[in-house]
């Protein structure tokens, strides 16, 4: 089964294409101009591998949560490409993915990744290797206001965990005591954005499972659903 998969819900912009078994990727941290990117990224993984879209069995795309604007480019390049080649597709969430990184690369088996929402609040969500080597999470997604992440976790966090994702930069000072004395690694995380790569092993299950959906029913997910703008003082 060949399968496409994209994402743009963060900093990074990344697709990753597989056909016959063989994985080609593209990857490039770019903040604000994912929509000049990413076109042409696809462009070159399906040239590389030799192939057209409509000969691909589904694809997978970043459904956040994340940056809005890049959530939404994601979502839509998803739905366009899916509509004109008649394809299933299939949302990955971005902390999954981070999480599975975290697994593909380092062995990892509990993660708790937390990305920078800004407004001084971080995504996050608590995850675990299941028996089919997918990160699955332990309860919902949320967003959370740093200081109080430990209170969110404590009902599932029972041990140690691999920290992913940029919240841990972002708001070290504010994760508390308790959450670092149970992160094993230390430093900044080595993972700090999810890529296409990783929603490529997670998505292929979901679509082998039935899953898969039509290109009208790709839905963002935000977590936060509402942007609150505070006035600086004076204006």
């Amino acid at each position: 089964m060949n399968y496409l998969a994209l994402d743009a819900s963060t900093e990074a912009c990344s697709v990753a294409l597989q056909v016959n078994g063989k994985t080609f990727s593209r990857y490039a941290l770019c903040p604000q101009s994912h929509s000049l990117h990413l076109l042409p990224m696809i462009d070159a993984v399906l040239n590389e591998a030799g192939i057209k879209l409509a000969k691909l069995d589904g694809l997978i795309f970043g459904q956040g949560p994340g940056s809005f604007t890049g959530v939404r480019i994601g979502v839509g390049v998803a739905q366009g490409l899916a509509f004109s080649a008649n394809l299933p597709v299939v949302g990955v969430s971005s902390l999954q993915a981070m999480a599975q990184l975290a697994y593909i690369k380092y062995g990892q088996k509990q993660v708790v990744a937390a990305i920078d929402a800004r407004m001084s609040e971080v995504y996050n969500g608590y995850f675990i290797l299941d028996k089919n080597n997918i990160m699955q999470a332990q309860q919902a997604e949320a967003v959370t206001p740093p200081e109080k992440l430990t209170e969110h976790l404590s009902s599932v966090v029972t041990g140690s965990f691999y920290a992913v994702g940029t919240g841990w930069d972002a708001y070290s000072e504010k994760l508390g005591e308790q959450l670092f004395s149970l992160k094993i690694n230390e430093g900044s995380p080595a993972v700090l954005f999810p890529t296409a790569q990783a929603m490529l092993s997670i998505g292929k299950v979901k679509l082998e499972q039935g899953q898969g959906v039509s290109a009208e029913d790709a839905q963002p997910v935000y977590v936060r659903d509402t942007v609150s703008w505070k006035k600086l003082p004076g204006k």
